[in-house]
């Protein structure tokens, strides 16, 4: 089994998919500490041709606290005019927004639950076969575990031959120390493939709802399947 641990982003960047692509299991890593200026409650999308955050606003947000703790304030029926801004005029517009307007109205007062929630309607609109799981319902006996020897522990409890992680983990995990475990640890490097967005000129790395938004689920599957394991 192919396995890969990810904190839960809200429509995060292409390589995130890729990532859940690339595996048979995904776990949604939601009782580890939430990271400030992360990606967790928020990313980018372009408007007048200029690449701008959408956040999510938090209250009483810490590093001290676990993602699964973090509330936030409502503030998505302003994000939901945003997004509305930008892409009403994209070629899949019409396809899309029913998916984002979902998200948008899904109720919960917690930061974690609505990433999850975000990730797996575009999963279930690529129609990506892939069975998820989320790391405090199923695994909340790991933690207080180093943070690789957590991992090493959740993969050996899935008989996960391979542990897949984004590239910012080369500075984090050694690949000897995986393989002490039979466990293979590779990292993902996500390649960026330009597409027409209006007649602007290309701006990489946004969120995927720029990508679903300008592009048919054929061409988001050639995007998907565009990177390299190291």
């Amino acid at each position: 089994m192919k396995l890969a641990v990810m904190q839960p982003y809200f429509f995060p960047y292409l390589g995130y998919f890729q990532l859940i692509r690339s595996v048979d299991k995904f776990i949604f890593y939601d009782d580890v500490n939430f990271i400030k200026n992360g990606w967790i409650n928020r990313n980018q999308i372009v408007i007048n041709n200029t690449k701008k955050y959408f956040t999510v606003q938090l209250k009483g947000a810490s590093p001290n606290k676990l993602i699964n703790e973090i509330e936030f304030t409502d503030n998505r029926h302003k994000l939901k005019s945003s997004i509305q801004l930008a892409y009403k005029k994209a070629p899949f517009y019409n396809d899309v927004w029913p998916i984002i307007e979902d998200c948008l109205m899904f109720k919960t007062e917690h930061i974690g639950i609505l990433a999850i929630y975000s990730v797996k309607k575009v999963i279930e609109y690529l129609d990506i076969d892939i069975k998820l799981e989320i790391s405090s319902e199923n695994y909340s006996d790991t933690k207080g575990m180093d943070k690789a020897e957590r991992l090493r522990a959740i993969c050996k409890r899935n008989n996960a031959s391979t542990y897949i992680n984004p590239i910012g983990g080369q500075e984090l995990y050694n690949k000897e120390d995986f393989k002490k475990e039979k466990i293979d640890l590779f990292f993902l490097n996500t390649k960026f493939t330009t597409y027409k967005q209006f007649n602007n000129e290309f701006i990489s790395g946004l969120s995927i709802l720029d990508i679903v938004m300008f592009n048919s689920k054929e061409d988001i599957y050639k995007m998907l399947d565009n990177y390299e394991l190291i």
